[in-house]
């Protein structure tokens, strides 16, 4: 039960910020279009410090010898999700399969994890470095396939700047300061000024998650209830609980079960509805999947992790 209130608490909190975003533009306290002025600050600059912190500071490569293998667990994880995904975008109407599926596949991999393990473990734990280590190439993996999902594909020219995110540097860079122990040489005023900035990222993304969910509900069309219905059953219940049954049964240590099961669990990335736009998709049915799938998650995520803890032990 400590388990599930600790969960249930950390989505609550998840959730309270981006409502406190959602009144900030409906009460134009900051205009709308501020938030796309926002969003670089947030994921750019805020994201990639608090990831280079976490690691310098909690990461331990000789305590976890297998750390390597966490990108390879979330390919296994990626694989998964799209052999699933396959099959179950039927199960929407013809009109809005596409949007339907893009939600179900691509999962908020960072922003709940990270809340919800930090409840559970504390700031100082290692498992936020392990999670980003488990979602370092989900930046440059998103921004290069969504469009795959759309008829109307974008040209071949990709946007290098989206791919090679700061995200991944951030990342890449922690880790050889770490395994060649050259993290000591880097003064600490230096950490001090990316800890203060890492402290915005889940805040300042939430808030601006609740302006744009604002934003996009002044144009959101019929409310297709029937679809969002079977869309929060999948992507919220049946997704996860088919991963656990998959980790029953291979057994990976606690910490990349944990993950995994996470990855399974969450909301669908909140990108989705303006990815979707720019493929010439509908981006109103895509938000209101994404906000009948943040609400339930109230619930559902608290119940899939405590389903877990019934058959893992950290």
């Amino acid at each position: 039960m400590n388990l599930f209130i600790t969960t249930l608490e950390s989505v609550a909190v998840l959730l309270g910020i981006g409502l406190i975003g959602f009144w900030i533009i409906k009460r134009n306290i900051v205009p709308g279009t501020a938030l796309s002025l926002l969003s670089p600050l947030a994921l750019d600059i805020a994201l990639p410090s608090l990831i280079f912190v976490n690691i310098i500071q909690q990461f331990q490569p000789t305590d976890y010898p297998i750390w390597w293998q966490l990108p390879i667990w979330w390919l296994f994880f990626t694989l998964i999700a799209a052999g699933l995904t396959a099959p179950f975008m039927f199960l929407s109407i013809k009109q809005q399969r596409r949007e339907f599926a893009i939600s179900l596949f691509y999962q908020n991999g960072i922003f709940f994890p990270l809340a919800i393990l930090t409840g559970m473990f504390g700031v100082d734990s290692f498992y936020p470095s392990f999670l980003f280590l488990f979602t370092m190439f989900y930046a440059a993996f998103f921004f290069s396939t969504y469009h795959l999902f759309f008829k109307r594909q974008q040209t071949t020219t990709f946007n290098w700047k989206r791919i090679l995110h700061p995200v991944l540097f951030a990342t890449i860079f922690a880790v050889g300061f770490k395994v060649t122990g050259s993290y000591t040489m880097i003064p600490d005023v230096i950490l001090s000024i990316l800890t203060l900035l890492g402290g915005m990222t889940i805040p300042l993304i939430m808030i601006i998650l609740g302006g744009n969910i604002y934003n996009d509900f002044q144009e959101k069309g019929s409310l297709q209830t029937v679809e969002i219905a079977k869309f929060v059953l999948v992507k919220n219940f049946l997704f996860p609980l088919i991963f656990l049954g998959l980790l029953i049964v291979l057994r990976p240590p606690y910490y990349v079960g944990l993950l995994i099961l996470l990855q399974s669990a969450v909301p669908p990335v909140t990108a989705v509805p303006l990815m979707t736009e720019r493929s010439g998709g509908n981006r109103a049915i895509t938000n209101q999947f994404i906000v009948a799938s943040f609400m339930t998650s109230l619930i559902s995520l608290p119940l899939m992790v405590s389903l877990f803890s019934l058959f893992f032990s950290g």
